[in-house]
């Protein structure tokens, strides 16, 4: 058994994850930033303490002044529980002031900023040089300056760090918590309408095409195309089932009539000794029967030939042909039967038609479509046969000056055994087959065949066959 597969399950999984990841990235990119924003602060506070430390830097009273430092002035650390550590120095190198302890820092060569670790503390230090002195006599010499180092205990930084972790971690928990169980909610809202579409699909059986999806279905842009595609499918499925059902009774029916026929001829020799003259008359008969019999059931089946072929289910290899050809032959199969009704046929074209298909399907088409022409024509009139090209097809129009057929009764010509009042009689009706064969060749092959007609004044049929089916 194939394992079943949930779109809301797995819609509901990628959104956590999405909201997941979301909530990471945030979580990422908000440390990171305000990491950098406290970082930026915390090296502003240094630069303004080595600044302070410059700022204690004069020069003595003597004589000849030198570089002094007021050690008692100097500001408390950033972080009271850790010392800050600093050193100035002079353009010689000689050093003015120094705090107690100062390490051995090796300041980087491309940063002016270090960080090191002292006592177990992680410091961060900073290195300013040519800053001149601020304290300046008019005797002392302006080319002095002053190299300063500041360092202090990085851990305000480290602690607001951590505490804006946590915040943030909270905030986005919280996020979490009111989101996804929102979007789960939406998930399960928005897919409902599909779940109603799926359950009214489930009711659908034989005695009941409806769909009846709901408005929600209906209105929802995703579905509405589902929806009208299922309905279209089903209304294709319901006139096909119908047509089915309906094609069973009628063939049944029509079956039935020349089997009920053969039966009587053959029980009604049977009856008594007869001579052999009446036994050759009742058994032309019983041949006669049994060949319209054969007529109904070699006409069914080219029919069921036809729609598989238009199906797919059937392949063919066709060659190319003329158009007009078989159109001939169908003229040529039906003039006896149009010189009986006193009927010329006519055919004009304007040169050869190339197509690629089977000459036999094609002439039995004209042939159906004539001979009701030839049929419902009245006598001593034409029926008119004209092709022509018209883009990529071969179109051949055979056009009568019959009765013509009523617009109620126009769109069911092409039925199964579908026959109008003024041609059911057994002399002139057939089986009500012709067309429907003829309707099913012609879109067996991508054409079509149009029906016009005008009562009083006749029937014109348009069949438009692809050059390249």
């Amino acid at each position: 058994m194939m394992a079943t597969n949930s779109i809301a399950r797995r819609l509901i999984v990628a959104v956590i994850v999405s909201q997941l990841l979301l909530a990471a990235g945030v979580f990422v990119v908000a440390v990171y930033f305000t990491h950098r924003q406290l970082v930026a602060a915390f090296n502003s506070a240094l630069q303004g303490r080595a600044m302070s430390i410059a700022a204690l830097v004069h020069y003595s009273e003597d004589e000849k002044p030198t570089l002094e430092f007021q050690q008692d002035l100097v500001p408390p650390p950033l972080e009271a529980a850790h010392q800050d550590l600093y050193k100035a120095t002079d353009q010689t190198g000689r050093i003015i002031a120094q705090s107690a302890g100062w390490p051995t820092v090796l300041m980087s060569a491309n940063s002016p900023y270090t960080d090191f670790d002292w006592h177990g503390e992680h410091y961060r230090a900073l290195r300013l040089t040519h800053v001149p002195v601020l304290d300046r006599e008019a005797a002392t010499p302006a080319s002095d300056f002053l190299t300063v180092e500041y360092a202090s205990p990085i851990l305000p930084v480290t602690r607001a760090v951590a505490r804006l972790r946590l915040y943030i971690a909270g905030g986005c928990a919280l996020l979490l918590c009111v989101t996804v169980p929102l979007a789960i909610w939406g998930l399960r809202r928005g897919l409902r309408p599909l779940e109603d579409l799926a359950a009214n699909a489930a009711l659908i059986s034989t005695s009941n095409w409806e769909l009846n999806p709901g408005s929600e279905a209906m209105s929802t842009e995703e579905l509405a195309p589902l929806t009208k595609a299922m309905s279209s499918m089903l209304d294709g499925l319901r006139r096909a089932f119908t047509q089915q059902r309906e094609f069973l009774a009628n063939a049944a029916h029509e079956l039935k009539t020349p089997v009920a026929i053969l039966k009587s001829t053959l029980q009604s020799l049977l009856q008594r000794p007869r001579s052999s003259e009446e036994y050759r008359a009742g058994l032309e008969q019983a041949l006669d029967d049994m060949a319209r019999l054969e007529k109904l059931l070699h006409s069914m089946l080219r029919l069921a030939r036809a729609e598989q072929w238009a199906a797919g289910s059937l392949q063919r290899d066709l060659a190319e042909i003329d158009l007009r050809s078989t159109c001939d032959t169908a003229v040529d199969f039906l003039s006896p039967l149009a010189r009986e009704r006193g009927v010329h046929i006519q055919v004009s074209s304007n040169g050869p038609i190339p197509v690629r298909a089977d000459p036999e399907d094609l002439e039995l088409v004209w042939t159906n479509l004539l001979e009701n022409a030839v049929r419902f024509t009245p006598h001593h009139t034409s029926v008119l046969v004209r092709l022509h090209s018209d883009g990529d097809c071969g179109v051949v129009e055979i056009a009568d000056a019959g009765p013509g057929i009523p617009a109620d009764e126009l769109p069911r010509i092409f039925e199964r055994f579908h026959r109008g009042d003024t041609s059911r009689a057994r002399d002139t009706g057939g089986y009500g087959l012709g067309l429907a064969i003829s309707k099913a060749v012609v879109e067996a092959y991508g054409g079509s065949i149009t029906p016009k007609s005008e009562p009083g004044v006749g029937t014109r049929m348009i069949v438009c066959i692809p050059k390249q089916s």
